[in-house]
């Protein structure tokens, strides 16, 4: 599984990939878990709101920071 927290920088992205973090860990799965703050690949990603969260090339998450509940949900479908 990839997993992409895509956000400028700001407190809510990485306050959404430390929950992301915690919820692979609660999970126990292997999942490759990158932050992407680099507003070209942003762009070439199509996001257009932050913080964002992609599984596999999917997102998931827009615009929001979601509990690590949630993201356990989310991870899980």
């Amino acid at each position: 599984m990839n997993l992409k927290v895509i956000g400028t920088g700001c407190e809510d992205c990485d306050r959404l990939y430390e929950n992301t973090k915690q919820a692979i860990a609660q999970l126990g799965i292997e999942a490759e878990l990158e932050k992407v703050e680099d507003l070209m690949e942003i762009v070439k990603l199509g996001v257009m709101t932050a913080p964002s969260l992609m599984k596999d090339g999917k997102l998931i998450i827009s615009g929001q920071v979601v509990s690590t509940d949630k993201i356990v949900k989310l991870l899980q479908k």
